[in-house]
């Protein structure tokens, strides 16, 4: 592409699911990061609603970050998420490289004929992931919040699985991750403000476990990030 940097644009389908630690690893790549509301917060009370999403020809990757609602939920699929999916086809049909994070992994599982469903149990801390391909997905611990989980897309490899649920898959240029390679202490932080169910307290841990936890591994994660961002565009998004 000569002088002209690489673009990655990341669609934050809910305010609090930012793109930290892996916005600041594609940049390390030299890629220009963008950035596009889906949910802004003055929606997120009531997220259904009619988005126009940016056009993805102009981008090298597109990245569908997380959110708390299931991406089933009928009345985003009549809204933004069918949508959304259907840029992501779009996006696929025209070369650009997919990487979907939480719900933005389940989304790609959804728009590729794969379906999402509750898990029988919710996954959240951090959580051990054996990986097939470490060239990519790094073994773990990765840090986990999500209640649902997909069924591979026809055509998809898994390529890394905890006992309670598949965890990567790749398909074509797209990669979907379950886990958040992106959170770190301060983004954690925000989201724990926001736990009004007490999600956390529901799985047994308290706050102060996991701020300390993450904490503890942020140099890890960090080292791991940057490989799997490496492995992602070296492996998959070329």
């Amino acid at each position: 592409m000569g002088d002209v940097a690489s673009k990655v644009l990341f669609l934050l389908n809910e305010h609090l699911a930012t793109e930290a630690l892996l916005g600041e690893a594609f940049a390390e790549h030299e890629f220009d990061v963008d950035t596009f509301e889906v949910v802004p917060a003055e929606r997120s009370g009531d997220p259904a609603g009619e988005v126009s999403f940016p056009d993805p020809a102009g981008y090298d990757v597109i990245v569908p970050l997380g959110a708390s609602w299931p991406v089933y939920d009928q009345a985003l699929l009549d809204t933004w998420v069918t949508t959304e999916m259907q840029m992501m086809r779009d996006a696929a049909d025209a070369g650009i490289a997919l990487l979907g994070v939480c719900f933005g992994g389940q989304l790609l599982a959804q728009a590729f004929g794969g379906t999402v469903a509750r898990a029988p149990r919710p996954e959240i801390g951090w959580c051990e992931v054996s990986s097939d391909r470490p060239d990519v997905i790094p073994h773990g611990p990765w840090f986990q919040w999500h209640f649902d989980r997909w069924t591979l897309p026809p055509g998809a490899t898994e390529i890394a699985r905890t006992p309670n649920s598949s965890q990567a898959f790749v398909l074509g240029r797209t990669l979907a991750l379950q886990f958040h390679p992106e959170v770190d202490a301060d983004l954690l932080k925000v989201w724990l403000a926001a736990d009004r169910t007490d999600d956390v307290g529901n799985a047994g841990l308290t706050h102060d476990e996991l701020l300390t936890r993450t904490t503890e591994l942020s140099d890890h994660t960090a080292s791991r990030i940057r490989r799997l961002v490496h492995g992602f565009l070296t492996h998959v998004a070329r």
